[in-house]
């Protein structure tokens, strides 16, 4: 099966368990593997075929914006059961970091793979 692949797409979002977290938006990123059939779209040319990859991150973006969790785990499995619900994708990888979260570290991250029988 084909895959599209988004990746680095920031957000500001309210996640963490610490008070300050809760206060500021903190910047996170996004890397999406969406698996989808792109042969129907290939063949026609027409974006009515394909995977809107402009929706997904528009919806994502939507989402992770108006929310608030402690847990980058909880984050993650909400945006997944909105892509496989809401869109033609069978599977997904969803990565989510949050640059700078630990003190002399770069990064903290997270990476789950869900299908559509999850």
């Amino acid at each position: 099966m084909d895959k599209i692949i988004l990746t680095n797409l920031k957000i500001d979002a309210v996640i963490g368990i610490w008070d300050w977290e809760k206060r500021n938006p903190q910047t996170i990123s996004i890397d999406l593997e969406m698996q989808t059939n792109t042969k129907k779209a290939a063949q026609s040319d027409a974006i009515e075929d394909a995977l809107d990859y402009k929706a997904v991150s528009k919806r994502v973006k939507q989402f992770a914006q108006a929310s608030q969790f402690n847990l980058i785990e909880t984050l993650a499995e909400k945006i997944a059961n909105i892509i496989l619900e809401e869109f033609d994708v069978k599977w997904l990888k969803l990565r989510i970091s949050k640059p700078f979260a630990i003190r002399d570290s770069k990064n903290i991250g997270i990476c789950i793979e869900r299908t559509k029988n999850d």
